[in-house]
């Protein structure tokens, strides 16, 4: 089997966030935008999120991971990458779907920022109204 067909990509997306993986069998390194993921991401909520696909499938050591997320911010990356390390672990084993399926992280989150309107502060707020 050649190297080629042993490295899996996907995409995962959340907001603005958009994470392309490559994903191949290794020691458990995981690279984002050219920068080991501790030193990329400092909050440990966000570096569970990415782990956690590994830790449902048993799989933490096992593949080396290089990611190039780009868009969003922290938290909206850190689900994006989560969303394309899921599927690239579908990708290399069908047998995992089932288990990140029942946890939702092979859903992709279709929830977006609403746009601001004229005449209004925000999206929905509106400026107090003034009778007279």
């Amino acid at each position: 089997m050649s190297a080629l067909a042993k490295t899996f990509n996907a995409t995962g997306r959340r907001k603005r966030s958009v994470a392309r993986i490559r994903m191949k069998p290794g020691q458990g390194n995981i690279v984002v935008n050219h920068r080991p993921m501790d030193e990329y991401f400092e909050r440990d909520t966000a570096k569970m999120k990415i782990r956690q696909p590994m830790d449902l499938t048993s799989t933490n050591g096992s593949y080396d991971i290089y990611v190039n997320v780009v868009g969003g911010g922290a938290n909206g990356q850190a689900e994006a990458i989560r969303h394309g390390i899921s599927r690239a672990l579908c990708a290399a084993n069908p047998e995992f779907r089932g288990v990140l399926k029942k946890n939702g992280l092979l859903t992709r989150d279709p929830r977006e920022v609403e746009r601001k309107k004229y005449g209004q502060p925000g999206a929905r707020k509106r400026f107090q109204f003034s009778k007279r």
